[in-house]
């Protein structure tokens, strides 16, 4: 592997459609903030921004892109020459699709990351939404395995309920211990705690560290429910 993840904290530092920190710079700058902090890696979308985080932490990154899938849902790095541009950008781990949702390619997420996987020297992530997609992404050739889409495909819609999916981060712990990156709906240390105890060997957390609009949303709403 060309660069180990630690056991702990991963940030996402992502900045959603609409936000004024949607630019490199201050993506580069919450990079910075999560390497003070003690992070040991971070999470970037879009290879511009890997370039302009690479520049600013040593941190590991794991880069990714996003596109659509037909039906409009988000698809997390399409295909291989994504893997590519991100790595020469300077990832050192690719975050992948790996559910068994078919892109317009035909092939499947996990087949699609078993060519990349085939085809470069870079560490793949594999982004998953149950054990078995988990599990086959492992024998495909995923470095890591990340609960990432648990919630967000048609199969598993129920299972999101506001909380992280501790059930599938200890199901998938035992099947490829020390691969598991628990990711999704993570807010509170508490949380973050519960899936490394589970069996994670690192958490994603995102959204209740770097995206400040959607953090002063719930509280506005908490406000408003107490009326």
């Amino acid at each position: 592997m060309a660069m180990q993840i630690g056991r702990g904290l991963i940030v996402s530092c992502q900045a959603e459609e609409g936000s004024p920190f949607n630019e490199p710079v201050f993506i580069a700058a919450f990079a910075r903030a999560a390497e003070l902090g003690g992070a040991v890696a971070v999470r970037i979308c879009g290879v511009e921004n890997v370039a302009a985080v690479r520049r600013a932490v040593r941190l590991p990154i794991i880069g990714l892109t996003k596109s659509i899938y037909p039906d409009g849902s988000t698809l997390i790095t399409p295909g291989q020459d994504d893997v590519e541009a991100l790595h020469a950008a300077g990832a050192d781990v690719v975050a992948m699709d790996a559910t068994a949702r078919r892109r317009s390619t035909g092939w499947t997420g996990t087949e699609t990351l078993g060519g990349a996987a085939r085809a470069v020297s870079i560490p793949l992530m594999a982004d998953v939404s149950t054990l078995e997609e988990g599990i086959a992404a492992a024998a495909a050739g995923a470095a890591w395995v990340g609960t990432t889409l648990s919630g967000y495909t048609p199969e598993t819609a129920s299972n999101d309920e506001g909380g992280p999916d501790f059930a599938l981060v200890a199901a998938l712990a035992a099947e490829i211990p020390e691969a598991v990156i628990a990711e999704g709906r993570i807010w509170t240390p508490e949380e973050a705690a519960e899936a490394m105890r589970l069996g994670a060997h690192a958490v994603v957390v995102g959204t209740a560290i770097t995206r400040p609009v959607e953090i002063v949303r719930r509280f506005v709403a908490a406000l408003d429910a107490a009326g």
